[in-house]
């Protein structure tokens, strides 16, 4: 089977995506070294996050649905006591607030009552559509948009480490599940407001980032493979 005949069956890569890729960056780059026709993402990345993204080639692209159904896992960092307009470091701070009486307990207590199913509302810097429109464009023309909340459930919120004004944290969660938001109404309990600082995707369903290349190392090793199958 030739290198090309190889991607157009069907492949799944997994990529540790790096701060400031966008989840499109990764698709054209590996899209233009195999050159094969059908190549996508199973579920958005921003370019403030890093961490898995899975790439599918060729028939291996009519999975992507079934992927981006599974269940996510993240570890992050909230940075309490600020606020932005994007809920993350995308826009800039517009208020801080005073976190002197902000204890761990009270934390722990808050994050234990995120889990189970409830509704979200997502970001208005967001890519939901309303009215035809992605909220983030009505965001960005400082035009007033009501988002839909969406039933989600998070079935684990951990603390894993808390140095004011920053805590780290692991969350699962389903698909469609904005940890932006959480951030949001996670500072809005505690309130004093809360920003996402950092932001990893380490797992979808069972696809774990520990299995993931950086793109650098990935890209290299398809060239490579390339060459050998004298298609380069």
């Amino acid at each position: 089977m030739s290198f090309l005949e190889k991607y157009n069956s069907g492949q799944t890569l997994l990529v540790d995506k790096e701060l400031d890729w966008t989840s499109f960056d990764v698709v054209k780059k590996i899209k233009n070294i195999i050159k094969c026709r059908k190549v996508g993402h199973a579920g958005t990345l921003d370019p403030l996050a890093t961490g898995l993204l899975i790439i599918c080639t060729g028939k291996n692209t009519k999975k992507i649905n079934e992927i981006q159904n599974q269940n996510k896992e993240y570890s992050g960092q909230f940075t309490i006591g600020k606020t932005t307009p994007s809920h993350d470091l995308e826009t800039e701070f517009i208020n801080e607030n005073d976190i002197s009486d902000i204890s761990d307990k009270v934390i722990l207590s808050v994050s234990e009552s995120f889990v189970g199913e409830q509704f979200q509302r997502p970001p208005k810097f967001s890519a939901v559509k309303v009215s035809g429109r992605r909220a983030y464009e009505y965001a960005r023309d400082n035009k007033k948009v009501i988002i839909k909340e969406k039933k989600i459930t998070i079935f684990s919120f951990n603390i894993t480490s808390i140095n004011l004004p920053n805590i780290n944290f692991n969350i699962t969660c389903t698909k469609g599940t904005y940890i932006r938001s959480i951030a949001r109404d996670f500072g809005k309990k505690l309130g004093c407001g809360a920003v996402l600082t950092k932001l990893k995707r380490t797992k979808i369903g069972d696809f774990d980032v520990k299995n993931a290349n950086k793109i650098d190392y990935l890209v290299s090793k398809l060239k490579r493979e390339k060459i050998e199958n004298n298609q380069g």
